[in-house]
C-alpha cells in the first residue's frame, strides 16, 4: 500500500505542476497583441498539450488516491474530519482544473475578456489549495 501512497503523491505533484503551468500561459495569452497571431497560436498549443497531459496526470492521481482510501478501509476514516475537508478541497482541485478548460476555450473564440491582472490571481488559487491539501493530509488537525 505505500507504493501506491508514493505513485498517488508523485502523480499528485505531476498534476499540480500543470495547474501551476497552465494559468500562466493564460497570462502570457492575455497579454499578446490582436494582430501576433502566430504567437497566439504557439501558446494555445502549449496550452492544450499541456491541459491533456495535466487530465491524464490528473486520472491517474484520482484513481490511486481512491485505492490509497479503499485500501486503508474508507470506514476508517468516518470521524476523520480532515479527510472530509481535503475530499472538498480536491474537488475544488477538480473544478479548476475544467475552469482552465473552460478559460482556454475562451481564448481560442477571442472571447477573453480578462486582463493579464486578473490570470495573475487566478493563478494563485492553485498554490493555496496544493497548500491547504498538504497541510490537511500531513497535520491532519482536525
Amino acid at each position: 500500500m505505500l507504493w501506491v501512497k508514493a505513485f498517488h503523491i508523485v502523480f499528485v505533484a505531476a498534476w499540480f505542476a500543470g495547474l501551476f503551468y497552465l494559468p500562466r500561459i493564460f497570462v502570457n495569452l492575455a497579454m499578446v497583441p490582436a494582430d501576433s497571431h502566430a504567437e497566439r497560436e504557439r501558446l494555445l498549443l502549449m496550452a492544450h498539450k499541456l491541459h491533456r497531459f495535466s487530465t491524464l496526470l490528473m486520472g491517474v492521481a484520482l484513481g490511486l488516491g481512491l485505492w490509497v482510501w479503499l485500501g486503508y478501509g474508507a470506514g476508517r476514516f468516518a470521524g476523520s474530519y480532515w479527510l472530509h475537508a481535503k475530499l472538498l478541497l480536491v474537488l475544488g482541485v477538480v473544478g479548476y482544473h475544467h475552469m482552465n478548460r473552460r478559460l482556454m476555450r475562451s481564448f481560442e473564440d477571442l472571447s477573453n475578456r480578462r486582463s493579464h491582472r486578473w490570470f495573475r490571481v487566478y493563478n494563485e488559487v492553485s498554490v493555496l489549495l496544493f497548500a491547504a491539501i498538504v497541510v490537511l493530509a500531513a497535520v491532519k488537525p482536525f
